[in-house]
């Protein structure tokens, strides 16, 4: 099956004894076994349901791995990832990240006896010194999390496998509809199910796919033991939102690309990070590896007091923290998603009171031009 059909079709047409077309919400934490040593198909719903098998099934699916894991949300995916790692684990990580997995590894991880070198993960010989007899991944955003950073998937899979280390990449942004980590070598894929996967800003999920029949076994053990899985009402929204998943990411993509020419023309403007700008130092390695840019734009403007009114006078933008949605959203990193990151390295790295992110929704382009314009132009 082609992709778009594999969103509504990549578990199979199962009918339960109703033949409702859309799966049913099983809320039931519990399952009657068929006798005495004779399990059901589903026993606790903990270890797995239902709803929940069937969203699994399709996200695995779509990105191409041997098995997908939902958890409650993309950083509950993230924190039993890093659960396959002990003390004296060493990981190496692209130096733009989610504040949220900054936060997990500097100060939850960090205090398991886990270490931690941050690099810039596009440059595979910074990337190779780094690594150490103790080093167990290499762990990368691709685009990155403000910054717009590209990795070569394909090149660090070929040097993790030299080294005997696992692959994990962050596919929130893109999604498997731009971009298959496990297809160009990627061990573990995650996802903040939040975004657009589900797509619609109403139900919190995150995902871990594998590659393996080994990881699978071993994250399984890992997801029933802490527990922190997708709950059913929660599988039916994200497993609804993917539906439309490839019409949303269309339209997305080309609001972007038409939002990021904008943007740079204007004279208040600095600096536009984009994937999608020929000039940018990652773009042949997307075009490569990917096949589209997404919706996330971020974007340096003149002053402080410029940032905090296209904050305050945006009307159909709106300011909020997270991306993904149908909505267009713009977040203040440094007081948002960054905020646990200290000023010295945020600034570091371009991250100040006048940097802003874009996620760009569904909206028709005009209407979104002409709300930041409005703005620019006061």
């Amino acid at each position: 099956m082609k992709f778009e059909t594999l969103c509504l079709h990549a578990d199979g047409n199962k009918k339960d004894e109703w033949g409702t077309l859309t799966q049913a919400v099983c809320q039931s934490s519990t399952f009657v076994h068929k006798g005495v040593g004779v399990p059901s198909e589903y026993s606790y719903s903990r270890l797995s349901n239902p709803t929940r098998a069937h969203l699994e099934n399709t996200v695995a699916a779509l990105e191409g791995g041997v098995a997908a894991y939902a958890f409650s949300t993309g950083m509950a995916a993230i924190a039993t990832v890093m659960k396959l790692f002990g003390a004296g684990s060493h990981i190496i990580a692209s130096e733009d990240l989610y504040g949220g997995s900054l936060r997990l590894f500097n100060n939850v991880n960090s205090h398991d006896g886990m270490t931690f070198d941050f690099t810039d993960t596009g440059d595979l010989k910074k990337v190779e010194s780094l690594i150490k007899p103790c080093t167990k991944a290499l762990y990368i955003e691709t685009p990155s999390n403000p910054l717009m950073m590209v990795s070569d998937i394909s090149a660090l899979s070929a040097l993790a496998k030299r080294y005997g280390l696992l692959l994990i990449v962050d596919n929130t942004f893109l999604t498997p509809y731009f971009q298959r980590p496990i297809e160009l070598g990627a061990d573990i894929v995650v996802h903040s199910g939040t975004k657009y996967l589900g797509g619609h800003n109403d139900a919190l999920a995150g995902f871990a796919v594998v590659n393996s029949e080994e990881l699978a076994e071993r994250i399984g053990y890992l997801y029933k033991t802490v527990g922190a899985c997708l709950a059913p009402w929660e599988c039916f929204l994200i497993e609804r939102g993917i539906k439309t998943l490839p019409l949303r990411m269309d339209r997305i993509n080309s609001n972007a690309e038409q939002i990021a020419g904008w943007l740079r023309g204007r004279n208040e403007v600095v600096k536009v990070y984009y994937v999608g700008f020929e000039d940018h130092a990652g773009y042949e390695i997307s075009k490569k590896q990917s096949t589209g840019f997404g919706g996330m734009i971020s974007v340096e403007v003149e002053s402080k007091e410029l940032a905090e009114r296209i904050l305050k006078d945006v009307k159909v933008f709106q300011y909020a923290e997270s991306l993904g949605g149908v909505e267009s959203l713009i977040t203040y990193p440094m007081l948002q998603t960054h905020a646990d990151v200290p000023k010295e390295e945020r600034e570091r790295r371009g991250i100040n009171d006048r940097f802003l992110r874009l996620s760009v929704g569904i909206e028709n382009i005009s209407d979104l031009i002409e709300d930041l314009k409005q703005v620019f132009d006061k």
